[in-house]
């Protein structure tokens, strides 16, 4: 094991200067992060307002049936024409 270690180079180092462009994501990097934020931001909105008509058409039908069956209670055993 400690020929193994022994025999392994280290990475050469650069013989240029360092260039930072090369390295970092610069303006184009940070649009379109910036994009894929806003786009998941409106996404989300758009899923929390279609999940809440959901929730309120649901409530909206049980309250419904409840009144239905209410009014008509010998309507149990008819089936159900929605």
């Amino acid at each position: 094991m400690r020929y193994f270690l022994q025999a392994a180079t280290p990475s050469p180092s650069p013989t240029t200067p360092f260039d930072p462009d090369l390295v970092t994501p610069g303006v184009i990097g940070f649009v379109v992060t910036l994009g894929l934020i806003v786009a998941t931001i409106v996404i989300l909105i758009s899923m929390n307002r279609r999940v809440r008509r959901v929730t309120y058409r649901a409530e909206i039908a049980e309250r419904l049936d409840a009144e239905e069956a209410a009014a008509h209670p010998d309507a149990e055993d008819r089936p159900n024409d929605r």
